[in-house]
């Protein structure tokens, strides 16, 4: 990062009097790193923090493939993303277990490799334990545990016979899996049952498959938000936002009480933005975490349930 600073100071005969200062914060954010030649896959990517992930890996020099539900929504990213030569969109329903391997093959008929995956798609369908269905508790298992282990398992192919080649030819090149988990899967969080064990489930997922794709030199990590400003975190009210799954409408949203709670128990003293959630995906989508694997990195302002 480089900092350009502007001070003038104005002298009178017999004493120093700073008449003015202007300090002027230029900030040029110099990326210490390229994706250039890369290719990410990121789902969930229609709006919030998914859309905000593949704006920083296209920022960096990556392709991008993106996924959501709605394709309004990603016509809106990829117009929203610019370089068009360098994004394309899958609209599709994650849950949908051919729908998976149909992305990766996707992305690599589109983009010729798959060298980043970002497992970001989710939502929350709460409620305490004891009006919590069995079907919303498997949704949950489904979108934040099992969606991520078929686009993975649907990758494993490629990137395994991809890094054999390279070891072969005495190349190293380092692959990078993210999956987005919650401080509700590290800490629990009353009415979310079935969140949290699809948010501490897929920590499980991530260390595992850390040490099964270390030898393909794929680092294997995860980030964990707390409250982002996201539609998924607006004061929940009779007016508040749904989405449609399986039939089911959903209300999105937390309760105002709770929000002013958490700003207050957040040591930043707010909610992150999606930009600020983007930038630690960020740092493990690059280089700079070429020797970090299997590892949790909390996103939350130093908030904990």
């Amino acid at each position: 990062m480089m900092l350009h600073c502007s001070v003038r100071w104005h002298c009178k005969v017999g004493e120093m009097e700073a008449e003015r200062i202007v300090f002027e914060s230029e900030r040029t954010v110099e990326t210490p790193f390229t994706l250039e030649g890369k290719t990410a896959l990121v789902t969930g990517a229609g709006r919030g923090i998914g859309r905000a992930i593949a704006k920083r890996l296209v920022g960096a020099g990556a392709r991008v493939m993106i996924n959501d539900l709605d394709e309004a929504l990603l016509l809106d990213s990829e117009a929203a993303l610019g370089h068009p030569g360098r994004v394309s969109h899958v609209t599709a329903d994650l849950t949908d277990p051919s729908v998976p391997e149909m992305i990766v093959q996707a992305t690599i008929a589109e983009f010729d490799s798959i060298d980043i995956i970002v497992n970001n798609a989710g939502y929350s369908w709460d409620n305490v334990i004891q009006k919590t269905t069995d079907e919303q508790f498997q949704a949950m298992l489904e979108i934040h545990v099992l969606t991520p282990f078929r686009i993975l398992r649907a990758a494993s192919s490629y990137i395994r016979e991809a890094a054999k080649k390279e070891i072969a030819n005495g190349r190293q090149v380092m692959r990078k899996v993210v999956n987005i988990t919650s401080i509700a899967g590290t800490d629990g969080n009353p009415g979310q049952a079935g969140y949290s064990s699809g948010k501490a489930g897929i920590i499980g997922l991530t260390k595992t498959l850390a040490k099964e794709w270390g030898r393909y030199n794929v680092n294997v990590n995860a980030v964990g938000f707390g409250l982002i400003g996201t539609r998924l975190v607006q004061p929940l009210t009779d007016a508040t936002a749904k989405m449609e799954m399986h039939g089911h409408q959903i209300r999105l949203g937390v309760q105002p009480s709770l929000l002013d709670s958490v700003k207050t128990a957040c040591p930043l003293g707010r909610l992150g933005t999606p930009e600020e959630a983007a930038g630690a995906v960020l740092f493990f989508c690059s280089p700079l975490s070429d020797y970090v694997t299997g590892e949790v990195l909390i996103c939350s302002g130093g908030l904990h349930f």
